[in-house]
């Protein structure tokens, strides 16, 4: 299949602090990409840079065969990506299905937005028994829950999640990452970036390893997760 993505040589940073240096990837339609790496090394720049939060330094932005590179962050949703940010970002004082409805804001979402609100309860029952509470009550696991489906809502090709599992207890993560290929399932495609290397590659159909804001590594995801070199500076494993 085509790809949904691609990057060639993207740059991008903090003012005068260049974090990113010639990011090429992408992300073939209909799969789970994941984007993985330490702390620190250019993760949730990147992904800002592709929702139109940090401008592009450098190179090019390519969604739906389409040079985004220049387009502000509502023209990148209203075409069909969307961003979960790190730390969910829910609006605390609205409430559940309120939250939904501001998912549905752009255009292209608020023809369907009824119909998707109910197929986003389907998909997390949990948001159904919740609906009338306010977001800020919900656990950290329903609010996780809540920022997918409000992103979902906005009727997405491509869904970018910026490190969903960081601040869930381990029940709540492994319930996120049985989600995720299930809104795959939906003909989302999906780019993740994640620290939790072992789970994100274990569900992923693509994956890059990214250092010091550089690709050092890429290929399938169980392949990387099998990969030594991976193991060994990622998950502590060595070789026996």
């Amino acid at each position: 299949m085509s790809a949904i993505l691609r990057l060639d040589d993207v740059a991008g940073g903090y003012g005068e602090v260049r974090i990113l240096h010639a990011v090429s990837l992408e992300v073939v339609e209909g799969s789970i990409t994941a984007l993985v790496g330490s702390n620190g090394a250019g993760k949730t720049t990147l992904m800002r840079v592709l929702a139109g939060l940090v401008p592009l330094a450098g190179g090019r932005i390519l969604f739906a065969g389409r040079d985004i590179g220049a387009e502000p962050p509502h023209g990148r949703v209203a075409g069909g990506m969307a961003l979960i940010p790190e730390g969910r970002l829910v609006f605390p004082d609205f409430s559940v299905e309120e939250n939904l409805r501001i998912g549905a804001v752009a255009p292209r979402a608020r023809a369907g937005a009824p119909a998707r609100m109910e197929e986003m309860f389907a998909l997390f029952p949990r948001l159904r028994e919740r609906r009338r509470q306010a977001a800020g009550t919900l656990s950290g696991g329903e609010q996780q829950m809540l920022a997918l489906a409000r992103g979902l809502m906005a009727a997405p090709r491509l869904l970018l999640l910026d490190e969903p599992s960081l601040g869930l207890a381990p029940a709540a993560a492994a319930v996120l990452f049985e989600t995720v290929p299930r809104i795959r399932a939906r003909g989302v495609s999906v780019l993740i970036v994640e620290q939790d290397i072992s789970s994100t590659l274990a569900i992923a159909d693509a994956g890059y390893v990214i250092e010091n804001g550089r690709i050092v590594l890429s290929g399938n995801g169980a392949d990387l997760l099998r990969d030594p070199a991976v193991r060994e500076a990622y998950l502590g494993l060595r070789a026996g």
